[in-house]
């Protein structure tokens, strides 16, 4: 059973940054999940923000590209989302999320990741 434990959210003010973390569990690490971060602001849709496939290669939401970056440690079983120049429409709760497939191409969407954290709150003020 794949759990995934976030942490690092918190309150900044524009143009900031913040470094969330996503500890991965219950599986080799080394079979290479997709692993991804997703986000819900209130009364919005769950959105992809940044996924690394199983080859580690990174994708972006177009919404955050430039300013966020994806990045993995296999030793620390370790899923990292480096949000720099951050702006008041980011703020949402942020999900780390896990599949043993993950998306055709991009962020994809929900559906494409079986395993989820229970997220961790980003709020940007202005």
């Amino acid at each position: 059973h794949v759990q995934l434990v976030e942490s690092g959210g918190g309150s900044v003010q524009a143009g900031g940054s913040l470094r969330l973390s996503c500890v991965v569990s219950g599986y080799a690490y080394s079979d290479g999940y997709c692993l991804g971060w997703f986000r819900q602001a209130p009364g919005k849709e769950r959105e992809g923000v940044a996924t690394a496939d199983t080859d580690g290669d990174p994708s972006y939401a177009a919404s955050v590209k430039g300013r966020f970056t994806v990045s993995k440690d296999n030793a620390k079983n370790t899923l990292y989302l480096q949000m720099n120049s951050l702006k008041p429409e980011d703020t949402a709760m942020y999900y780390c999320a896990a599949d043993s497939v993950g998306p055709i191409f991009g962020v994809g969407s929900e559906t494409d990741f079986r395993y989820w954290g229970q997220g961790t709150q980003v709020t940007v003020s202005s």
